[in-house]
C-alpha cells in the first residue's frame, strides 16, 4: 500500500543543488577583492619608487677628498739597482818566514794595525848566531883576499924583471879571483843571516784590521804552517763588487771614458738604510755569458767601518742625470683606457683627465716629457674614485711636506722601498 509523500521533503540531491550556485558566488567575490588589494598595493609600491628617484635627482653628490701635489722642475737620475758583496781590497795572511820558537805576541784581536807595526817575535838567537859566523867567515876571507892582492903586486913587479916564471905570476891572479869570489859569497851569507834575523820581528804588511789569533806563543812556526799567524784585512778604502745587465754597459763605459765619475751608492740587506757612499772604479774585462752580466767594481772611503768583507749590500748607480725637467710624484700615474694619464685638478675644484708621456723613474719621482708644465697639480691619493669632470676636496697638506716634488730631492738622495729588488 503506497505511502503518502510529503510535499516539504526535498531529496539530499537536490537540496546540493541548490545551495552550488550560492558558494561559487562567495568565492568569486573573495578572489576579486584580492585582486583589488594586490593592484592598489602594486601601484603605492610604484609611486614610491618614483619619489625615491625623484628625491635622489635632487640630492648633489658630495666631493671626493683628494691629496695632491704640483709637478715641478728639476733634475732625475737615470739610476741602476743591483745586489752586491764587499770586498776588501788587500786581505793578507801572516805567516812566518823562518822557523823558530813564538817568544812574542805583539797585538790584541781585532786591533787596527799599520804598515810595518810589530806583531811576533821569533827567537833571535840562532839567527843572531849564524850571523856572527857569516860575518867571522867574511872577515876572514877578506884577509886572504887582501894577502893575495899583495902577493899579486909583488909577482908583478919581479915578472917584469924576469924573476919569476909567468906561471907564478898567472897562479897569483887566479888566487886573487877565487878570493875575490869567496868575499862575494861571504858577503852574501852575512846579509841572508841579517834578513833572517830581521824576520824574528814579524811585522804588518799592510794597513788594516787584525783579525783571531791562529797560533799562542811558545809554540814552533814554520814558514810551511797552512793558518798562518794571524789574518790582516785592509778595510778603509774597500770596494764592493755586484752586476748589472750587459745592455747597460754601453751607457757606463761611455760615461767613464768621458772622465765622469759615476757615484754610488750601498743600502743595507733591508733596502731601507743608506750605509755608504762611494765612486765606480771600473768594470770587468769580460761579459759572463750565463748570465748576460757584467761584473763592476767601486770604491768607497770606510772610516766608520759600516762595511765588512763578504758583507752583502744593494747597490745604487747613478749612471746619468736629466737636468731641469718636469717631475711629478709616480703616486700621481694612473693607467687605463686612455693609456697613461693624470687627474688634473683645475681651479673649480674639477678634476680632468690628462694624458702624460713618462721618462725616467726615479724612486718616487718620475719624469714627465709631456702633459704636464710646472705647477700643474695631480691628484696623487683618492684616485679611485674619480672620474672626469668629478668635484674635489683637496686635502690640507701635513706640516713639512712639500708641494714641489723636485725640491730638496737632488740625484741619489732618493731611495724607493721596491727599487732594490730583483
Amino acid at each position: 500500500m503506497d505511502q503518502p509523500v510529503d510535499p516539504a521533503h526535498k531529496p539530499p540531491l537536490a537540496e546540493s543543488v541548490q545551495k552550488g550556485p550560492r558558494t561559487s558566488r562567495r568565492r568569486f567575490a573573495w578572489f576579486a577583492l584580492l585582486v583589488l588589494v594586490a593592484g592598489v598595493g602594486a601601484l603605492l609600491w610604484r609611486q614610491h619608487q618614483q619619489t625615491q628617484r625623484a628625491a635622489g635627482k635632487g640630492r648633489v653628490a658630495p666631493p671626493t677628498s683628494v691629496a695632491v701635489q704640483a709637478a715641478g722642475k728639476g733634475d732625475i737620475g737615470i739610476n741602476l739597482n743591483a745586489l752586491g758583496t764587499v770586498t776588501s781590497l788587500a786581505t793578507v795572511t801572516v805567516r812566518t818566514q823562518i822557523s823558530g820558537y813564538l817568544i812574542k805576541i805583539d797585538f790584541k784581536e781585532g786591533q787596527e794595525v799599520k804598515k810595518g807595526d810589530l806583531l811576533a817575535e821569533i827567537d833571535p838567537r840562532p839567527y843572531e848566531a849564524a850571523l856572527a859566523q857569516a860575518s867571522g867567515n867574511l872577515t876572514r876571507d877578506q884577509a886572504l883576499l887582501k894577502g893575495a892582492k899583495v902577493d899579486l903586486t909583488r909577482y908583478q913587479g919581479l915578472a917584469a924583471q924576469n924573476a919569476v916564471p909567468h906561471q907564478t905570476l898567472d897562479t897569483q891572479v887566479a888566487l886573487v879571483a877565487q878570493y875575490q869570489g869567496t868575499v862575494e859569497a861571504d858577503t852574501a851569507a852575512v846579509k841572508a843571516a841579517q834578513v833572517n834575523l830581521q824576520y824574528c820581528h814579524i811585522v804588518s804588511p799592510i794597513d788594516g784590521r787584525v783579525g783571531l789569533r791562529q797560533v799562542d806563543q811558545g809554540n814552533y812556526v814554520t814558514p810551511g804552517d797552512t793558518n798562518g799567524l794571524v789574518v790582516i784585512t785592509q778595510l778603509d778604502p774597500i770596494s764592493v763588487l755586484f752586476t748589472v745587465p750587459e745592455d747597460n754597459l754601453q751607457a757606463i763605459a761611455k760615461r767613464l771614458q768621458a772622465g765622469a765619475s759615476l757615484p754610488t751608492t750601498t743600502f743595507d740587506r733591508s733596502d731601507s738604510h743608506k750605509i755608504a757612499d762611494g765612486t765606480l772604479q771600473t768594470f770587468d774585462s769580460q761579459i759572463d755569458p750565463t748570465t748576460g752580466t757584467i761584473k763592476l767594481r767601486a770604491l768607497f772611503p770606510n772610516p766608520a767601518r759600516t762595511l765588512y768583507p763578504n758583507q752583502f749590500v744593494n747597490v745604487r748607480l747613478l749612471v746619468d742625470v736629466h737636468g731641469n725637467v718636469v717631475v711629478m710624484p709616480t703616486a700621481g700615474v694612473q693607467r687605463g683606457v686612455p693609456g697613461t694619464f693624470v687627474y688634473l685638478v683645475n681651479p673649480d675644484s674639477t678634476v680632468s683627465v690628462r694624458k702624460v708621456s713618462l721618462g725616467v723613474t726615479d724612486g718616487e719621482r718620475v719624469e714627465v716629457l709631456s702633459g704636464l708644465s710646472p705647477g700643474d697639480r695631480v691628484v696623487i691619493d683618492g684616485a679611485d674614485k674619480l672620474r672626469d669632470g668629478a668635484k674635489v676636496a683637496v686635502r690640507a697638506e701635513p706640516a713639512g711636506s712639500s708641494a714641489n716634488p723636485a725640491s730638496g730631492n737632488a740625484p741619489g738622495n732618493e731611495r724607493h722601498p721596491d727599487s732594490g729588488k730583483r
